[in-house]
């Protein structure tokens, strides 16, 4: 798929989602891209051994990942796990768990009152694109995670 970088150039990365939310993703990720939104980079989490940790820090846009979910109650797998889930841009857009930043390089954007580009903020094209196509933002969340989108709000 192709994306905007944040040297403001045309790059082609990969994306892997359940093959029943394809057609939406090629909507937000084409919405994203003539909308001059910025990506970090974009490969399959298999590129970082599956390692989600290293993703995250290599401010890495992903989807699918056969992970249990980050959060407090009994174990269940991640909606990553069945590629209905993207993180976009980790590092600018972290998820705060328990007063944990994850991943730790996205410290400075725990702050949201100032935009940076290629952040989630409420109104804004990011979150837009995925609304548009019915999709949940994890930003509105207690323990904002503000790089998540998912089909089903999980």
């Amino acid at each position: 798929m192709t994306y905007r970088g944040f040297d403001g150039g045309s790059h082609t990365g990969s994306l892997v989602v359940a093959s029943s939310v394809t057609d939406l993703m090629v909507v937000v990720f084409r919405t994203l891209y003539n909308q001059r939104f910025p990506i970090r980079r974009m490969e399959p989490v298999d590129a970082f051994g599956g390692d989600d940790d290293a993703s995250m820090a290599a401010d890495n846009t992903s989807g699918f990942n056969c992970r249990p979910a980050v959060s407090a109650g009994p174990a269940q797998l991640s909606n990553h796990a069945y590629g209905l889930a993207v993180d976009v841009n980790p590092r600018e857009n972290p998820y705060i768990f328990g007063g944990q930043v994850l991943p730790p390089e996205g410290s400075e954007y725990v702050d949201r009152s100032a935009y940076r580009p290629g952040m989630a903020v409420a109104g804004g094209v990011l979150p837009g694109a995925f609304a548009a196509v019915g999709w949940e933002w994890g930003g509105t969340w207690s323990n904002p995670d503000y790089q998540h989108f998912s089909a089903n709000g999980g």
